[in-house]
């Protein structure tokens, strides 16, 4: 990657949808149409800068070990990969919901080991060990709501955006661990040796999000 190239790594799917249009306002706009094209990395409007779009759980690693400068994550993937390796210098208010615990309604609260079922084991592990509970980690990546139906969890951590999942399938959302909305991360290094690139980039994108707020 060269020094005077920038390379932005885009969360892929509804959080993409949210971005471009910021992107655009800021005055970084894809030279074609991502939605209709199988690449994963893209020319723009501007010569030295380019779009990655890959999946949300790999911005933050691509970001930490350089080969984005700078990336658009969730919150949520950004406090599960752990947040050391890169900065988190804004908050698009984009793709908002909550990160919460969730078990079937009117289950009563255990006190002894707790089963949980999540794909975030770093953040549920961090979040029960601070209220002090044991737990037993469930590691599952989709199909959350149906564990405690089955026997298979007392509890879930997911993303609750509307609530009506939970709601369908017999769950009520408890305790809200984290709010969540899509981030912008920078790589360390980057900052340094392209520090006015991304400068300029992200206070257009701070003015992009304040215009459409």
């Amino acid at each position: 990657m060269s020094s005077s190239e920038l390379v932005i790594a885009l969360t892929k799917g509804r959080i993409l949808t949210e971005t471009l249009p910021l992107f655009e306002l800021a005055g970084v706009i894809p030279a074609e149409d991502i939605s209709k094209s199988r690449k994963l990395l893209f020319d723009t409007n501007l010569p030295h800068v380019k779009l990655m779009v890959i999946r949300g759980a790999d911005v933050p690693t691509y970001v930490e070990f350089g080969s984005a400068d700078m990336g658009v994550a969730g919150k949520d993937l950004i406090l599960e990969y752990g947040s050391e390796g890169f900065y988190e210098p804004l908050d698009l208010k984009i793709a908002s919901c909550q990160l919460m615990t969730a078990q079937p309604v009117g289950a009563k609260a255990k006190t002894e080991r707790l089963k949980v079922a999540t794909k975030f084991t770093n953040i549920a592990k961090r979040y029960f060990a601070e209220q002090g509970q044991q737990i037993e980690l469930i590691k599952l990546n989709g199909a959350l709501e149906l564990a405690p139906s089955l026997g298979l969890a007392d509890t879930i951590v997911d993303i609750v955006d509307t609530g009506k999942t939970l709601k369908a399938n017999g769950l009520e959302p408890k305790q809200v661990i984290a709010e969540i909305s899509s981030r912008v991360i920078v790589n360390k290094a980057s900052m340094k040796i392209k520090n006015t690139m991304i400068r300029e980039i992200l206070e257009k994108l701070r003015a992009a999000v304040e215009l459409s707020q």
